[in-house]
């Protein structure tokens, strides 16, 4: 068990936890009403953090790379809220979350120290109340709902959650070879001729790419997400601070780089290729006879992505549907059920009316 490494936000003026508001992009605390920048209360958490946290973030941030191993294979930890002491039980890539008891929202900070430090974040822009507008509104435009599926229990259940993604930048420089055909005919007299031209094609310069993303973390959930609800503004991205976290959940990444590094460098290659190949007009045909692309650089950056989730398990069955929001444009997609009776009903409803005016029509025929 794990207690120093737990830590909540607190408001500057009457202690109560403070949490992260997207409208106005302030921190604020329920229980006095203030708001505070990031800068009070970056100012006010250097006084409220005492000596033994700090110590215990410097050895956290030692040991994230000495036992890093034993980080990943946990299934899960046991932390003691910093409120109301109660425990707090949380799988292995959980960063932030919520104490069960007194809801107030806790950082693990041991998750998100040493080589686990995100570089930067995207804040939450959209609020909690505006996501579950959108949520209704988007489920309101669909037929044959279970209503389970969007009651007040259940959208309650909307959560914001900060999922760990890579952001990569490359530069590429290369040249592609290919040969090019045209056809020209015309007619003179009682003839026609077919003119065919084969034509050397050449393509060389450099490609410079960015925000390409890809996810950081394993559960199968996470894979659809990302690529369902961008793009992201990157250009609103800002350096990490734990203070952006206070009030949403966060998972900590699993897979790292390395896994990837091979598989994102052909992407970039194959990115490079097509868009020469882009410039290719006016050809009857092209055939590509060699393509040589060498990345020049590559970055990478840890980011945290916000997104508004909702998950749904249809009683009776194992299938998991979901409903995302870029939590900072607001884009949504989804997977949603579809209440089979509902559907039997309303189509049955319908057959019996096409076979009623398929009857009166025939009577009227005859």
């Amino acid at each position: 068990m794990s207690d120093n490494a737990v830590f909540t936000q607190k408001c500057p003026n009457c202690g109560g936890p403070l949490l992260f508001d997207p409208k106005s992009q302030k921190f604020h605390c329920n229980y006095c009403g203030s708001s505070f920048s990031k800068d009070e209360v970056s100012a006010a958490e250097e006084k409220q953090v005492d000596a033994s946290f700090s110590s215990a973030l410097t050895e956290n941030a030692v040991s994230a790379d000495n036992n890093e191993t034993t980080q990943e294979t946990s299934e899960v930890g046991l932390f003691l809220c910093p409120s109301c002491g109660a425990e707090i039980v949380t799988d292995a890539t959980t960063a932030s979350t919520f104490c069960f008891y007194c809801h107030n929202p806790v950082l693990l900070t041991e998750r998100l120290s040493g080589t686990f430090l995100p570089e930067k974040v995207i804040p939450f822009q959209i609020e909690r109340e505006t996501a579950e507008q959108h949520f209704l509104n988007w489920v309101g435009k669909k037929k044959f709902i279970p209503k389970a599926f969007f009651n007040k229990k259940q959208i309650e259940n909307l959560s914001g959650v900060y999922f760990p993604y890579w952001q990569v930048e490359a530069s590429v420089a290369g040249n592609l070879s290919a040969r090019g055909r045209t056809v020209r005919v015309w007619v003179q007299g009682d003839t026609e001729f077919t003119e065919t031209s084969d034509y050397a094609i050449e393509r060389k310069g450099n490609s410079e790419f960015k925000d390409l993303v890809k996810k950081a973390l394993q559960k199968n959930l996470s894979d659809h997400l990302v690529g369902a609800v961008e793009p992201f503004d990157f250009s609103q991205a800002v350096t990490f601070q734990n203070q952006y976290l206070a009030g949403f959940l966060t998972e900590k990444r699993d897979i790292e780089f390395n896994t990837l590094e091979d598989q994102v460098e052909n992407e970039f290659q194959n990115y490079a290729t097509q868009l020469m190949k882009n410039t290719i007009t006016g050809y009857v045909s092209v055939t590509q006879e060699q393509a040589n692309q060498t990345l020049q650089k590559m970055e990478k950056a840890y980011v945290l992505l916000p997104i508004w989730l909702l998950t749904y398990r249809e009683p009776g069955r194992d299938k998991l549907y979901y409903y995302a929001m870029n939590g900072q444009t607001g884009k949504v997609a989804g997977v949603l059920p579809i209440d089979q009776a509902k559907l039997i009903i309303t189509t049955a409803f319908f057959a019996v009316i096409l076979l009623i005016i398929g009857l009166a029509v025939g009577y009227l025929l005859s």
